[in-house]
């Protein structure tokens, strides 16, 4: 019995270990495609790509966003009851609703990209790729609800393997479409003596992938749904004489369980729209020239953003994770389970996000080098990367304590946290951009101050009503100081090799892989993880093995 309880216990980290890996692996991706695209169109087409995903994601997360958490936890509530017929039916529902606020949200953003561009992002030439996007919103709605789903049963595969799917078509449709229409607008451009077309029309076509790659991953879902439609069946048959809530009391349901988290998530990512808003705005009020602006922005949202959401989305897929498992153990008023798992999922994302940020401070210089090339903006981008990768650390912890608020049922707490550590974070920017020089800097520094005041918020409120004390030694010491010893390392095998070798490719792809090896093994010698924490990962049977072989554990 205590086997099968450890399974279970263990089975959240495994689920939670395949979004995240899935989620690791879309950011790669995501990288990948990016480098070429990035080449193709430069800061300031990147720039123009930028003001359009931030309109595009403001919408979407107000529209339809926050589905999958919200059909997540109302399932998992039910199914941790047995509620099969109950779960079903909000399903149902939430699929009418997809279908209603996806379809006014890609309306909106089709006929409202011209004051959107002109007016909120100050980026006239977004229009065009803005309107690309529209449609997305709708497609993303109702995978949303679909994925959502498929969580709340406590099954991640569906939404981790869709993920991979939609990523894949999106990277091999923006980096086709961006270069023949970059193309095409240099034509233009030519044609009519302008210099920005080139860059819109090379926006727009990154932003076709968005869009075909959304496609793309509703089909599969749709494909996933049919295969199971039997067994799912079923099960509803089953359920038999339980009482099934009324359409009004679901639709009731979802919208208490939804207006929370749009809120929160809409102020907690408002930052985005706010400081490409706040940056242009006063940039153009200190007379820098236009084009100037956009090649800033673009450097950061098109090389710094890029690299260091990789590491963030381990945090956000635990936060998905550890939402209907919370809901579970709050169901059944199992507070101890609650705090294991909630010290569990911090450790998890501490010991990923930790070696990160200090492996891309370390690294800054060789990996951008690496990826984009030796551009002359190289000494700006790493910088931002040098200054800003503590904002890895604070983002993947503020997104995860937001999901365990959310699965606590505090819900209007991450909003308020989200407004207040706004607030002050756009009056520093706004402070910063006037009173100093730092330029682009001055949102780096902004972005940090934010993070770090949703980590305490979060984490004070965890702490209060969940009886909650974090574990410091395993969870942030031990993963800082194998970081640190890391960072020593990769930092030295790549000086040695660029003089051995004098080649840039060679010495950093071996300092990263150096790198992974130490932070590894100095981890499990200093006692940072336990063997049953390693088996609760995919395949983790095989990486107790080969720690055992080599005498690490």
């Amino acid at each position: 019995m205590g086997t099968k309880n450890r399974r279970k216990g263990s089975n959240y980290i495994v689920q939670g270990s395949i979004l995240a890996v899935a989620s690791i692996l879309v950011r790669i991706i995501g990288l990948a495609y990016r480098i070429p695209v990035t080449r193709i169109l430069g800061p300031v087409g990147n720039s123009y790509y930028s003001a359009a995903y931030e309109v595009y994601s403001m919408v979407l997360l107000i529209s339809s966003f926050s589905l999958p958490l919200a059909v997540s936890k109302l399932v998992s509530a039910r199914m941790a009851k047995g509620r099969v017929k109950s779960a079903y039916k909000v399903f149902q529902c939430t699929l009418v609703f997809a279908l209603i606020s996806g379809g006014l949200g890609s309306l909106l953003i089709y006929f409202g990209a011209g004051f959107f561009s002109d007016v909120l992002v100050s980026t006239p030439e977004s229009k065009l790729a803005l309107q690309v996007l529209a449609p997305t919103i709708l497609v993303v709605a109702l995978m949303g609800c679909m994925r959502g789903y498929f969580q709340g049963l406590g099954s991640m595969i569906p939404t981790a393997v869709s993920q991979i799917v939609e990523q894949v078509v999106n990277a091999a449709i923006s980096i086709s479409a961006a270069w023949v229409l970059f193309r095409y607008g240099a034509k233009l451009d030519a044609l009519y003596s302008t210099k920005t077309s080139a860059y819109a029309c090379g926006a727009a076509g990154s932003t076709l992938g968005t869009n075909a790659g959304a496609i793309t991953g509703l089909l599969f879902l749709i494909f996933v749904m049919l295969v199971y439609s039997r067994v799912m069946s079923r099960r509803r048959r089953q359920d038999r004489g339980r009482r099934v809530e009324s359409t009004s009391e679901i639709y009731y349901l979802l919208m208490i369980t939804i207006l929370p988290v749009i809120l929160s998530t809409a102020v907690y990512n408002l930052s985005g729209i706010i400081d490409q808003g706040i940056f242009k705005h006063l940039m153009a009020y200190k007379k820098y020239d236009s084009m100037k602006i956009d090649e800033l922005w673009g450097i950061f949202s098109g090389e710094y953003k890029v690299l260091t959401n990789v590491p963030i989305a381990v945090a956000s897929a635990m936060a998905s994770s550890a939402i209907p498992v919370l809901t579970r153990a709050r169901v059944n008023k199992d507070r101890r389970e609650m705090r294991r798992k909630t010290e569990n999922s911090i450790r998890f994302v501490m010991i990923v996000c930790i070696p990160c940020a200090v492996g891309l401070s370390v690294l800054a210089e060789p990996i951008l080098t690496l990826l984009f090339g030796a551009k002359s903006h190289l000494q700006i981008s790493a910088g931002l990367l040098q200054v800003g990768t503590a904002s890895v650390v604070l983002y993947g912890m503020s997104t995860l304590t937001n999901g365990i608020l959310q699965g606590m049922d505090k819900m209007r707490l991450p909003v308020i946290h989200a407004a207040i550590s706004l607030a002050l974070h756009t009056l520093l920017l706004a402070g910063l951009l006037l009173a100093t020089d730092l330029k682009i800097y001055a949102v780096v520094w902004a972005n940090i101050f934010f993070a770090f005041l949703m980590c305490v918020l979060n984490s004070h409120s965890i702490a209060k009503y969940m009886r909650y004390r974090q574990e410091v030694l395993r969870t942030f010491l031990i993963p800082l100081a194998s970081s640190a010893i890391m960072g020593g390392v990769a930092f030295g095998v790549h000086k040695g090799l660029m003089i051995a070798v004098k080649n840039n490719t060679v010495a950093t792809l071996t300092a990263c892989v150096c790198a992974v090896l130490v932070y590894g093994v100095t981890l499990l010698l200093l006692r940072g993880l336990r063997e049953e924490e390693i088996l609760g990962f995919p395949k983790g049977y095989i990486l107790v093995k080969i720690a055992k072989k080599f005498r690490l554990m």
